[in-house]
């Protein structure tokens, strides 16, 4: 299996310090502070990259299963949405699937999409 890594940096206190996350080796290299993880600062967070991978995974084994079990998947968009609690710990990522798939019903969505929760980290 693959084995990937990603980065990041930080320098500073908690809340006037900053970092930098480099993704692998896909170029994305992105700042985040206090604000932008704990209140509504500009750019990103560790927990919206997390949901980001996360959504990923899920659309990519989605479409396999799918593809596994006769059907051929034209479109899968996930969004997830990760909850952040004291800690600060993640709390909950809700994921919100639509798929446009030929031929699809919604039991058969709903079968193969239990299984990628599953076996999605």
């Amino acid at each position: 299996m693959a084995i990937r890594s990603s980065t990041a940096e930080w320098k500073g206190t908690l809340k006037e310090g900053s970092g930098t996350m480099k993704v692998g080796r896909s170029g994305y290299e992105g700042p985040f502070t206090f604000a932008s993880r704990f209140e509504s600062g500009p750019g990103t967070n560790p927990e919206e990259l997390i949901g980001a991978a996360h959504a990923g995974c899920f659309s990519m084994f989605l479409a396999a299963l799918l593809t596994n079990a006769g059907f051929k998947p034209m479109r899968i968009a996930t969004t997830a949405t990760v909850h952040l609690g004291d800690g600060p710990t993640i709390t909950l990522i809700e994921l919100d699937t639509h798929a446009e798939v030929p031929n699809l019903t919604e039991a058969d969505l709903q079968k193969h999409a239990e299984t990628a929760k599953k076996n999605c980290p």
